[in-house]
């Protein structure tokens, strides 16, 4: 299945959000409460709070982002 290159600028965020709050919600509960019983469980209520979190700071930021790091790169 394609999908068409319309949707990059949603499928962008989707999945770097995903990525990200995947990995940074396992890797902070992790550190804060251990491989304890319940991690898994704490974990899932972690990510499910910062994804959407993580999807909104990419949509509303990223393109200022870019501006500001071609600022800071333009000659």
């Amino acid at each position: 299945m394609r999908i068409a290159p319309r949707f990059i600028p949603l499928l962008f965020p989707f999945f770097m959000s995903l990525v990200m709050a995947f990995i940074m919600t396992a890797f902070i509960t992790w550190v804060n409460t251990g491989l304890t019983e319940g991690y898994l469980g704490r974990w899932v209520t972690s990510f499910v709070m910062a994804w959407p979190l993580a999807m909104a700071c990419i949509v509303l930021f990223a393109n200022r982002i870019r501006a500001f790091i071609a600022q800071l790169t333009a000659q």
